[in-house]
């Protein structure tokens, strides 16, 4: 079993109280630095764009009653530089950085050459950056940069098309990365038929506007899309550095996404603590077979878990007390959380989170790992939901390496 950090850096008010963001920045550095002595494998750190709180102006509002800003890391090299500099041990990762923003995939590729090439300079310096990429959670942060529909069939299609979108960015962001000469004649041709959608009316919404916009037959089998992006060949600099300090991971339950961007690069795969066991299990049979060859043989601590984790460890508490004070803490952030996210609250989702949650004592949480884990899981445990705590949160992370990880690793030596 190995354990990752993540850090949501989510600046919204907890209890009344929300810091300011020096604040919020410096509780940052403290965890990740304490994350580092601690042993912690990876720290991930959650990356957003634009104001939250504006976001709430606009006609189509994504999270319209969330309070603050989802989160302070707008750029994830920058931070990472610094965690860099001020760690001895620890990785860094995004968790997760859009294509759709910023530069796009071909942006992205450049600044990612170019740390790696300032990050390399040190010919000690083995620790990895690893990037987690996707569309982007929130859909307000890419609409800004052109992620919108373009005509009538586009908006039609457009749940479907995102996806598509995201296969032609990859196509490019992945093999300008490995350092080839590409032109937008090379990427990802997106072509929608009846599969691309959920139901008949979907896909006769879509064939109506491809025959009003485009004078497609009605009864069409296929709708090609306009590429996104269109270059003549293009090469990315600097180009001379070591791909081994780049670690991919595609943010995409999507099996043609990760089968897609398996083609260029060893590219792994996120998944969320809610994700059920099928699903994972699929996931890890479908890499088992398509991960890139030159990244060897699939591994289960290649697609991190996330976990919350609400740990109450009180010396004075029996096991039983210092569970029922982590349900307490659970129960109050989770319902805030839903309650910021939908602005409403719907007690069987905060139950479900909490279900898939760590909570309760270094006892029970060992207990937890256990029997919902294999014991080659890689967790990214997520210390600061909804908490400005910072003394909580480094109580919580130093207790899991010192009480919690000893008691999974005599537990999994038993079996």
């Amino acid at each position: 079993m190995k354990y990752d950090v993540f850090f949501s850096i989510s600046q919204t008010p907890v209890e009344g109280y929300m810091p300011d963001e020096p604040t919020m920045l410096r509780n940052f550095f403290s965890q990740v630095q304490l994350a580092d002595r601690l042993g912690y494998g990876t720290a991930w750190i959650a990356q957003a764009h634009l104001s939250t709180e504006i976001q709430k102006r606009n006609k189509q509002p994504v999270v319209p009653h969330f309070q603050g800003e989802i989160g302070l890391c707008t750029d994830f090299f920058q931070l990472a530089h610094k965690v860099f500099g001020c760690t001895k041990q620890i990785e860094v990762g995004s968790a997760v950085m859009s294509l759709m923003c910023n530069g796009g995939p071909i942006g992205m590729a450049e600044r990612i050459g170019n740390f790696c090439t300032l990050h390399g300079l040190n010919p000690e310096e083995r620790r990895r950056l690893h990037i987690g990429f996707a569309t982007g959670r929130f859909e307000f942060m890419g609409r800004p940069y052109g992620f919108v529909p373009r005509d009538a069939v586009e908006k039609a299609a457009w749940p479907a098309l995102k996806g598509q979108i995201f296969l032609e960015a990859s196509d490019i962001f992945l093999r300008l990365l490995r350092g080839d000469v590409l032109s937008s004649d090379d990427t990802y041709d997106t072509v929608l038929t009846r599969k691309n959608f959920r139901s008949d009316g979907d896909w006769e919404r879509v064939q109506q506007a491809a025959h009003q916009t485009y004078g497609l037959p009605l009864d069409t089998s296929e709708v090609p899309i306009a590429k996104r992006y269109v270059f003549e060949e293009i090469k990315t600099i600097p180009q001379d550095w070591d791909r081994s300090l780049l670690s991919l991971i595609v943010g995409s339950h999507d099996p043609a996404a990760q089968l897609r961007c398996n083609q260029w690069m060893p590219t792994k795969v996120f998944n969320l603590s809610i994700t059920n066991d099928e699903v994972i299990n699929k996931t890890h049979d479908r890499m088992t077979e398509c991960f890139h060859q030159s990244g060897g043989d699939w591994k289960r601590e290649y697609m991190p878990r996330t976990a919350m984790v609400f740990l109450h460890d009180d010396s004075e508490n029996s096991i039983q007390e210092n569970d029922a004070a982590a349900h307490a803490h659970a129960t109050k952030a989770l319902s805030a959380y839903w309650q910021a996210l939908q602005g409403t609250l719907d007690p069987k989702k905060v139950e479900a989170a909490a279900n898939n949650a760590l909570v309760g004592s270094p006892e029970t949480i060992a207990q937890q790992i256990v029997e919902r884990y294999h014991p080659e899981d890689r967790l990214m445990l997520w210390f600061d939901f909804f908490n400005h705590d910072n003394e909580h949160v480094s109580m919580m992370m130093r207790c899991f390496q010192e009480k919690v990880a000893p008691l999974v690793a005599k537990a999994l030596e038993a079996e």
